[in-house]
C-alpha cells in the first residue's frame, strides 16, 4: 500500500513537472476579438503556420457583444472564470489582448480605459500579475491589411479602407479566410508603417489612422522562437 502511494506521488510529481515544462515553453495568450470571423481567422492562421499550440494561444470572439467595452468585459470574464466547454482554465494565461476597432462604436474610449484598468491588476495561476493590452485599430482592422500595400497617413472612413484594400486584394471580403497568406509577404513594410503611425498618434485619439495589430502579430511570431529554443 505504501509503495502504491509512493508511486502515485512520483507520478503526480512527474505530471506537475511536465505541465510546468510545457508552460515554460512559451507564454500562454488569451486573445479576444470584436470580430466574429475576420480577426480570429487571420490570427488563427498565423498560429497554425507557426504551429502554436491551442493550449497556449486561445483566439476567441467576444461572447458578450460587439461593442468594444463588451469585448473587454468578456476578456476579463474568460480570464477570471475560464470556459469548461473550450477547455480554458481560470487564470491560466500570461498575457491578455483585447482586439477591437474604433469604427463608430460608442464605447471605444470606455474600452481603452477598461483594459488599462485591468493591466497588471489581476494575477494568474502562477501568482504573476498579468498584462492586459488593447489592440485597437482606427478606423478598422482592414486598415492594418491596407498598410501592407499603402502608406496611409490621413484619416479615412472604413468604407474608403475597404475600397482601397480591394484594389490590392480584389477578392477580399470580411470573414474570409486566407488573409494572412495574402499579405504576409509585405509584413515588414506594414509593421514599419504601423510603427510610424504609433509614433505619430495613439489609440486614444480615435480619429487619426492607427493600429496596434503589428504589435500583436510580432508577439505571435516571437512565440515561435521561444517555443523552439
Amino acid at each position: 500500500m505504501g509503495q502504491d502511494n509512493q508511486a502515485k506521488h512520483r507520478q503526480k510529481a512527474r505530471d506537475l513537472h511536465r505541465r510546468a515544462a510545457v508552460r515554460q515553453a512559451y507564454e500562454r495568450l488569451l486573445i479576444v476579438c470584436e470580430g466574429e470571423k475576420t480577426e480570429p481567422h487571420y490570427l488563427g492562421e498565423i498560429c497554425a503556420e507557426m504551429r502554436l499550440a491551442t493550449a497556449h494561444v486561445h483566439v476567441l470572439h467576444g461572447g458578450f457583444g460587439t461593442e468594444p467595452n463588451q469585448v473587454a468585459e468578456f476578456a476579463e470574464h474568460i480570464f477570471r472564470n475560464g470556459d469548461r466547454i473550450k477547455r480554458i482554465e481560470a487564470c491560466a494565461f500570461d498575457r491578455v489582448f483585447v482586439v477591437f476597432d474604433r469604427d463608430q462604436h460608442l464605447t471605444y474610449h470606455q474600452a481603452l480605459a477598461k483594459v488599462a484598468s485591468l493591466n497588471g491588476r489581476l494575477t494568474n495561476d502562477e501568482h504573476k500579475r498579468i498584462p492586459f493590452e488593447a489592440i485597437a485599430s482606427v478606423p478598422c482592422f482592414e486598415f492594418w491589411l491596407l498598410l501592407h500595400f499603402e502608406d496611409v497617413q490621413a484619416p479615412l472612413h472604413r468604407n474608403e479602407v475597404y475600397k482601397r484594400l480591394k484594389v490590392h486584394l480584389p477578392d477580399y471580403d470580411k470573414g474570409q479566410r486566407g488573409q494572412w497568406a495574402s499579405t504576409k509577404a509585405w509584413l515588414e513594410i506594414a509593421t514599419q508603417r504601423a510603427a510610424a503611425r504609433t509614433a505619430a498618434t495613439t489609440a486614444h485619439d480615435g480619429h487619426e489612422p492607427f493600429t496596434a495589430m503589428g504589435h500583436l502579430v510580432a508577439t505571435l511570431l516571437n512565440l515561435k522562437g521561444a517555443a523552439t529554443d
